[in-house]
């Protein structure tokens, strides 16, 4: 996004860069189409021309950044062109994009989620980070970078994730299981398997992805489920025990946020219903049977509320949980305006922001029409699957509304008269991991060889009792372990009359 002030008159664009063209894009000054997981390969191109027109901030990369000559070095061969390629953005827009994003002040990029969900994408974001400390744009009040405010909320996490309580129960640190292998995990996992489950806060039999493993290990009957839940949903079929469990209207708790700087506290506004208890209880209860006896597992609400603001950190330290109930959101303590790198102050022992140029790299994800050869040959389309617009996550897939949202699948008209589909007729999408059943949205909200199935479908609700993430796969992000929903070849055909 880039905000721009002109003179008398304030003007500002909103520029999206996309795989499809989604409600934001709309309503966009210009929207980008890019080739899903290629968004390394754009910054690297937009870096190549900005510091070959000497489009950077000088003074501001020469105080606060480290690394530079190795970062023009590396750009150098990162040419408009051979990003076009990769991207399928035009050259001469990426020339311009680069110029008006260097030259603009403040200039703004606002990241999202999705970026993440690739197999380059940690390598993505990281990158597109680069941008302004190359351009100085962290020197602008409104300029710089967000993906999400998480990181200022400094809480005092420390006392309440406690890893010494799993070692004293076990005698050794407790496994740790990616969800994101949660099929993996539930049908090949050994030494020992994985026989007791307990879900709350998730739905992995919709939200996981290679979902024929997932639903294939929580059918198993050798596995003991136990679900916390207020809706009957698709893992919630396959609990041993189901326990009703309070929405957020029923219970306390304490609020952080991805896009502001306010805390907040919420008491219930309502009774919990029949024998509902929120996760909380659940565990506290169960601990006390299971003979647990540290202190910390009597702790209530409150308590564990008051441990996680005894933080010394300036941005928390002073906020009271009675400050808190009065006022019910509470900022926090961080100069106005808050600029966390207009000096540098970026983490780094010297406070620089290092480019590390010789660690920048874009290579095509497996799945990608840059991918495997082979697979793209049998699964020529890249299928993404953005949240729908009126969910975050799998919840309200019992809803009509959201139900007709994620029952389809949008497709450029050239892939789909390729493929004899009309507009409303129904397909089946397929891969090697499985296959699900959609309603064809022939439009232009994505470009030829991409489609997009909106999430989080609930499979009980669909025709075959899959969703898209029977097509996803368990591959993990080049770092942090995230999922690669977004790096997912596939093919579609019309089903018959």
């Amino acid at each position: 996004m880039a905000v721009h002030h002109g003179g008398a008159a304030e003007r500002r664009e909103v520029y999206t860069i996309d795989p499809r063209r989604n409600r934001t894009g709309a309503a966009s000054d210009k929207h980008f189409f890019i080739h899903p997981g290629s968004d390394t390969a754009l910054a690297l191109a937009m870096m190549h021309v900005i510091v070959a027109e000497r489009l950077h901030d000088a003074d501001y990369v020469e105080r606060h950044t480290s690394g530079f000559d190795g970062l023009r070095e590396r750009v150098r061969e990162w040419t408009p062109q051979r990003a076009a390629e990769l991207t399928g953005i035009a050259a001469e827009e990426i020339v311009g994009l680069a110029r008006e994003y260097a030259t603009t002040r403040p200039a703004a990029i606002r990241l999202n989620l999705g970026l993440q969900r690739s197999e380059r994408g940690a390598m993505a974001v990281r990158t597109i980070a680069l941008l302004p400390a190359l351009t100085g744009s962290w020197k602008d009040i409104g300029g710089g970078l967000q993906l999400s405010t998480s990181q200022t909320f400094q809480l005092n996490r420390a006392n309440l994730e406690r890893a010494d309580l799993q070692e004293k129960s076990l005698g050794r640190p407790a496994r740790l299981v990616n969800m994101v292998q949660l099929g993996s995990a539930l049908t090949t996992l050994a030494d020992p398997p994985v026989k007791a489950l307990v879900v709350y806060n998730s739905n992995p039999a919709a939200v996981a992805p290679n979902q024929n493993a997932v639903l294939a290990g929580l059918r198993r009957d050798d596995l003991f489920t136990v679900v916390l839940e207020q809706f009957q949903n698709d893992t919630a079929d396959h609990a041993d025990i189901l326990l009703p469990s309070t929405t957020f209207l029923e219970h306390t708790d304490l609020y952080l946020a991805y896009g502001h700087h306010y805390l907040q506290l919420a008491r219930p506004a309502l009774a919990p219903p029949g024998e509902a208890r929120s996760n909380v209880e659940v565990f506290r209860a169960l601990a006390a049977r299971m003979g647990f006896v540290d202190p910390c597992f009597a702790d209530s609400d409150d308590d564990m509320i008051r441990t996680l603001l005894d933080s010394p950190h300036p941005f928390v330290n002073g906020i009271t949980l009675e400050e808190l109930d009065r006022e019910r959101s509470v900022r926090l303590r961080l100069p106005e305006p808050f600029q966390p790198f207009a000096e540098g102050g970026f983490g780094t022992a010297d406070g620089k922001c290092h480019f590390h140029a010789e660690t920048l790299d874009y290579t095509p994800p497996v799945e990608s029409r840059h991918g495997d050869r082979e697979l793209l040959a049998s699964y020529p389309l890249e299928m993404i699957s953005p949240k729908n617009d009126d969910s975050m996550n799998s919840t309200f897939g019992n809803r009509d509304g959201v139900d007709r949202q994620t029952a389809v699948l949008h497709i450029a008209a050239d892939d789909a008269r390729k493929r004899g589909i009309a507009d409303a007729d129904q397909v089946r999408i397929w891969n090697g991991r499985g296959s699900c059943l959609l309603i064809a949205r022939v439009d232009d909200t994505v470009r030829a060889g991409v489609v997009c199935a909106p999430a989080v479908r609930w499979g009980k609700r669909a025709a075959g009792g899959r969703s898209a993430n029977a097509l996803t796969s368990e591959r993990l992000t080049d770092a942090g372990g995230g999922a690669t929903f977004y790096s997912c070849l596939v093919e579609v055909e019309r089903i018959g009359d």
